[in-house]
């Protein structure tokens, strides 16, 4: 099994940079460039023009180890469908604002409903099997929930783990280089469970952003896009389904939630006194804004998100 696992990561990481190559002067030729808007940091209007749907690098990164290197079962088959599903999305969002020249895209409610149909589907595509009965609560044990209940938990997870990622994607590297832990944690956790399968999945997730991330670190040859950010939303989001531990991700992904939380404490608090908490949000942006460097912003981050991740795996092991 460990061998299998490590094969994917590695396999992953070549994939993804070898994609890179061909994928970054291809969108080039066709200025699929990045607008940046006035109103973030000022020091990122420079990057515009950055080539972006670099989530495109990535899908070939995960998928083809995921599929050669494992024993496709249920479990990946289903992550596949949340990991392309999410990258689709995002896809569309992307195509409307370098394509069509609109900047904002698809709107919220469009993405929203996109993301809802999207679980709505995986929760049809589940119940043929392929999903545990039960789901972790740390310090708890397992736990049953009636079918409705559970429904509303898939999709509010699900499109809660989408959108946060995307907020977490705001500086070179970031998203991409926080969900290397995460992925690492899950596939321990896969390991654990006996879910080998999945863990090749989780494995390749995370060889395929370390691929990915030696052209999109600091300064950035590309960026994912929401083509990526949803793409690892939708696999993470996944792992979390496949493995029930949904309440778990909140800790192994708390990097995610930390910058989700920071902008919705930034709009309820300026919609009911005016006032900002942050100099800006999402949370990285706001240490931007106090004068650290963009680097030093990320590594940061990344040191967060694989505490969270590590944290994670010790709550599940002795939890």
């Amino acid at each position: 099994m460990m061998n299998s696992f490590l094969a994917a990561e590695f396999s992953a990481f070549v994939v993804s940079a070898a994609s890179a190559v061909l994928v970054i002067p291809f969108l080039r030729r066709l200025k699929f460039g990045q607008s940046i808007r006035e109103y973030g940091p000022r020091e990122h209007l420079k990057k515009a023009g950055t080539p972006t749907m670099g989530g495109l690098i990535i899908l070939p990164g995960v998928i083809l180890p995921a599929l050669l290197l494992g024993k496709p079962d249920a479990d990946v088959f289903l992550a596949m469908l949340l990991f392309v599903g999410s990258a689709a999305i995002g896809f569309a969002d992307d195509y409307i604002k370098v394509a069509l020249k609109r900047n904002l895209g698809l709107t919220a409610k469009q993405k929203l409903l996109a993301q809802a149909l999207l679980a709505v589907v995986f929760l049809l595509c589940a119940d043929s099997g392929g999903m545990p009965g039960k789901i972790y609560v740390p310090f708890w044990g397992a736990l049953a929930l009636p079918s409705v209940f559970y429904a509303m938990l898939v999709i509010l997870l699900f499109v809660g783990t989408l959108n946060a990622v995307n907020l977490t994607d705001g500086l070179d590297g970031l998203a991409a280089g926080a969900t290397v832990p995460v992925a690492a944690a899950y596939a321990a956790i896969c390991f654990l469970a006996r879910q080998e399968s999945l863990g090749v999945f989780a494995m390749a997730l995370g060889g395929a952003c370390a691929g990915f991330l030696l052209f999109n670190f600091n300064p950035a040859k590309i960026f994912m896009g929401d083509t990526g950010s949803m793409a690892l939303g939708g696999a993470v989001a996944a792992l979390a389904l496949l493995t029930g531990t949904e309440f778990l991700l909140i800790v192994v992904g708390g990097l995610y939630v930390v910058e989700a939380l920071s902008v919705i404490i930034q709009v309820a608090v300026f919609k009911s006194s005016g006032k900002r908490v942050f100099r800006m949000s999402p949370l990285h942006h706001h240490f931007e804004l106090v004068g650290w460097p963009e680097r030093k912003v990320v590594v940061n981050f990344w040191l967060l998100s694989a505490a969270c991740a590590f944290s994670g795996l010790l709550i599940y092991i002795y939890g």
